[in-house]
């Protein structure tokens, strides 16, 4: 590997494919800029590369612009929740409480 370069991964698993990347940046990129230069985007056009919500190794990046990659870091893109996981909870508990009930009574 050339000096001044290092070696990240870039993941990301939509609902029907998966990709990871192995791709060489210069040192001194930013979490953001490697997103852009792994060319990911191209294979999900769907992403806002800008905007998605990434961590390292399972771990959330509030400052994807100003967080500095290491070399052998793993970037992962996090899809949107399509519900809500404390009102999915909530919703089961009260359909468990219902149902109880009902059993209670009849």
């Amino acid at each position: 590997m050339a000096e001044g370069v290092m070696r990240v991964e870039v993941v990301y698993a939509a609902v029907d494919r998966q990709s990871l990347l192995s791709v060489e940046v210069p040192v001194g990129t930013t979490l953001r800029q490697a997103l852009l230069l792994s060319g990911i985007g191209t294979q999900f056009p769907e992403l806002d590369l800008s905007q998605c919500t990434v961590g390292i190794f399972g771990k959330v990046v509030a400052d994807a612009e100003q967080r500095l990659m290491k070399q052998g870091e793993r970037i992962e893109i996090y899809r949107p929740l399509l519900a809500d996981p404390k009102e999915v909870r909530r919703l089961r508990a009260a359909k468990a409480a219902k149902t109880r009930q009902e059993r209670e009574q009849g």
